[in-house]
């Protein structure tokens, strides 16, 4: 982010929004204890709280859907076909809980929606008593969800790239972002486990692998709360496995998947992040709602796990109690329900919370004890945000903070939308860079018989005519997924720009390859059934040496696009005639080098085997197709690897590397749910011999831990990065298990001839699994270690030994493995 604010058109904004003095409805409670920073949280929101009426309370607990002003002006109310209209005029003088989205609303300029949230903020605390502003919340599942700002990788590959710090700096990038305008709260990350990758929220998922996917989260919310943003979990729990991967089917997973699989990352999340909220899911698992499950968000979130935040609902996800699940009557019963499992905050909008329970506990149904739990949860993130201060301020930090640093240029004008248009940038040479990076490490090579890395130099051998052909070739937001502003909410506005450079493909060939001619054609659109563009990219490929095949997915929301929320797959054929198209340029003879730009993983036919290469992407944000070439060329070596399996066959769902033996290919069944390419796979243009297996400790108690060692050296001519798993494979338990589970990884970057010796400490706790009784238990048996370059492809096993009793281990036992790591000093 930056931005060219002059000092004294700061001071100008300031002045005029100062809302530490009474203004309108508000009374001046300048020394009231709630406005005392040096008082703990717990007890200024304990003297608010004290000082409040019901409705003031109330008020607390709801957001109201809103978009920022394009002219400066305050915002105003969106109104949604689910919701009906709000006035703010009505709801004001009690005060308000939040804003839903000031800035991903409507296309918006970054300053000018500054401006129009700081001035809503200054009616919003004026209007009260109290005093109190809002919690401004966004999207930022792929970067901060508003125009003009930078669009990151999807989380999917943020598992492709199978490293945490890279995350944890990408989500502080985003977090500066966001906090930067005014924004409080991100609604992020997705914690689902895919079950099933039909569902058309994969591209927002991490991947299929409860490690990876809480290693992950945990270090974007990291990185996250660093900025001072609150993240948010999401979907607590279980949204992912909904039967045949139909968004909001009904779930009906047993409660040892539910409690080893689902709910294992939002655990470790919760222990090591400092997260301060999550977000209840929609759908119910065995019956039970989420949005009504008191067992799940209050007994284990805060009873047994210790958190400490709020619980937020996902949109409209209160008032489908009684629409959807059909487990409350009225919206006061779904606003008690609700409120009793432990849900604090109705977003997006008032509905449920209003005078549905203004009603059911002036009628005695719904306890006003329960909104006073809610709300002082609400009342104390408020004020470790600086919300209740008494010297907090409209302005957002953006302006004070360029200003402090000596910006100069444009400025204010007296805080006018003209004057500040342009002044806040948002995708930044620096946010781009950094997108460049997470884009390269997700992108995976599956495949590859020596075609690549193509050549740039004509005496290097490059080809003089490449064929770039398919639905993604030219299509500038094939790199973004459903989240990602200009695919969410600029679709709808096609008359505003896209607010951020978006190469094609095709321009990022062209200049990654400047002495080859690139010629392109569209062969068919993403889901079109039309082949009448097969004839011309026939003719292209074989007039050219190498075909580059651009294919995938378009992202979209309920049936707008192949990948989405709402935009389920009834199987993992490519979509459309893709797998035609693909079929054909193979049929030519010439080189087909398949490039995927997608959401999910799909099953390539017979490019599995005849394909040149296959360079797999997930969504890889605005620098993804700048990844992809330099992969291509070799300028950037690959090193991501499949964070979710690529099926051989399209029909074989749902189907996941973590499935118990019957969950395997056997004789009998016809149906093979054998993937192409497995959980952990990925090239690289060198290669890699493990060898030097030494376990040092084979044998511990089941409080223990064991020890081993192996070296891992390139073999190859080129520098490399192989991604060191470890995976457990338990073969005989009380319950049946997964045939082997991720336990650990870490990236190895090796110079040609280079080794790295890696120690793994392996804790009996990451061998427990939930017994038959519910309890969690490590059972003294036999274990074998697996050091693995993925899922499929074990480099070194161990067989260690477990002794002594059974063993019940509870939320505090050790959830990682040691992975040290010495680069070895002797010569290439």
């Amino acid at each position: 982010m930056t931005a060219n604010i002059d000092n004294a058109d700061v001071q100008t904004l300031a002045e005029g929004a100062d809302c530490r003095a009474p203004v309108s409805g508000a009374t001046d409670h300048r020394t009231a204890p709630w406005r005392d920073p040096t008082l703990a949280p717990e007890a200024r929101a304990d003297a608010l709280i004290a000082a409040m009426t019901l409705p003031e309370k109330i008020s607390q607990l709801f957001g109201v859907w809103v978009g920022a002003s394009d002219e400066g002006a305050e915002v105003a109310p969106f109104q949604h076909d689910v919701a009906e209209a709000v006035a703010l005029d009505d709801l004001l003088p009690y005060g308000l809980g939040q804003l839903t989205r000031p800035f991903g609303t409507a296309p918006v300029d970054p300053a000018v929606g500054a401006l129009s949230l700081s001035r809503t903020q200054e009616r919003i605390a004026g209007a009260n008593r109290f005093g109190i502003p809002a919690l401004a919340h966004e999207e930022c599942l792929a970067g901060f969800a508003t125009w003009g700002a930078t669009a990151y990788p999807v989380p999917l590959s943020w598992g492709a790239a199978f490293d945490p710090e890279l995350v944890r700096e990408m989500a502080a990038a985003i977090g500066r972002d966001m906090r930067s305008v005014g924004v409080h709260q991100g609604l992020a990350p997705v914690l689902d486990v895919v079950r099933d990758a039909r569902w058309g929220r994969v591209e927002e998922t991490i991947g299929e692998d409860p490690y990876l996917v809480g290693t992950i989260a945990t270090a974007y919310v990291r990185g996250l709360e660093s900025a001072g943003v609150v993240a948010t979990l999401k979907h607590f729990a279980g949204y992912s496995a909904s039967r045949a991967g139909r968004n909001l089917a009904p779930v009906g997973m047993g409660a040892r998947e539910r409690a080893d699989v689902i709910l294992t990352p939002f655990e470790m999340a919760v222990r090591e992040s400092g997260v301060r909220s999550v977000m209840h899911a929609y759908t119910d698992t065995d019956g039970v709602p989420s949005a009504a499950d008191g067992p799940l968000l209050t007994g284990l979130l805060r009873e047994t796990w210790g958190f400490e935040g709020t619980v937020v609902a996902d949109y409209f996800g209160i008032a489908f109690l009684k629409t959807l699940h059909g487990v409350a009557g009225t919206f006061g019963e779904a606003a008690g329900a609700a409120l009793g499992a432990g849900v604090d905050v109705e977003l997006p909008t008032v509905k449920a919370f209003g005078r549905p329970l203004t009603d059911a506990i002036t009628a005695g149904v719904v306890p006003e004890a329960l909104v006073d739990r809610a709300v002082r949860r609400v009342l104390v993130q408020k004020a470790q945000l600086g919300l209740l201060d008494a010297n907090w301020t409209p302005v957002p930090p953006v302006f004070t903070e360029a200003a402090g640093a000596g910006g100069g240029g444009g400025g204010f004008a007296g805080g006018t939308a003209d004057a500040l248009r342009g002044t806040v940038r948002l995708d930044t040479d620096e946010n781009r860079a950094l997108a460049r990076r997470v884009a390269e490490q997700a992108v995976v090579l599956l495949r590859n018989d020596g075609t690549l890395p193509l050549a740039v130099d004509t005496a290097a051998g490059a080809p003089g005519r490449i064929a770039l052909i398919g639905p993604n070739a030219d299509a500038p937001t094939a790199v973004l997924g459903c989240y990602a502003f200009p695919v969410h909410v600029g679709s709808q506005h096609p008359e505003t720009s896209l607010g951020i450079e978006l190469p094609t493909l095709r321009q990022a060939l062209a200049a990654e390859f400047p002495r080859s001619e690139i010629v392109a054609a569209h062969g068919a659109d993403i889901d079109g059934i039309a082949t009448g563009g097969f004839g011309e990219a026939v003719e292209l490929a074989r007039g050219a040496d190498l075909v580059i095949a651009a294919l995938g997915d378009r992202a979209g929301l309920f049936g707008r696009g192949t990948s989405g929320e709402g935009c389920d797959a009834e199987s993992l054929a490519l979509p459309g005639v893709q797998q035609q198209l693909l079929d054909t340029l193979l049929d030519t003879g010439v080189p087909v080098v398949v490039t995927l730009l997608a959401g999910r993983p799909y099953a390539l036919g017979r490019a599995v085997d005849e394909a040149a290469a296959v360079v797999q992407s997930f969504f890889p944000g605005e620098e993804g197709t700048t990844a992809i070439a330099s992969v291509l060329s070799g300028r950037t070596e690959p090193s991501g690897r499949l964070p979710v399996s690529v099926p051989r066959h399209p029909g074989s769902q749902p189907s996941t590397y973590l499935a118990a033996r019957l969950g395997h290919f056997s004789d009998v069944s016809s149906v093979d749910p054998s993937p192409a390419f497995g959980f952990g796979h990925g090239l690289a243009y060198t290669s890699f011999e493990w060898s030097g297996l030494v376990v040092e400790h084979g044998r511990a108690p089941t409080d223990g831990e064991f020890t081993l060692s192996c070296t891992v050296r390139n073999t190859g001519a080129r520098e490399g990065t192989e991604v060191f798993q470890v995976y457990l494979h338990d073969p005989v338990a009380s319950v049946v298990q997964p045939v082997q589970r991720l336990i650990g990884y870490v990236r190895l970057g090796l110079a040609p001839g280079r080794a790295a010796r890696v120690r793994v400490t392996v804790p009996a706790d990451l061998a427990s699994f939930t017994g038959r009784d519910g309890d969690r238990i490590v059972e003294p048996g036999d274990l074998e270690l697996r050091l693995s370059a993925s899922s499929t492809d074990v480099r070194l096993a161990a067989r260690v030994t477990l002794t002594g009793p059974v063993r019940t281990v509870d939320h505090t036992r050790r959830l990682h493995t040691s992975l040290a790591t010495e680069i070895l000093t002797d010569a290439p």
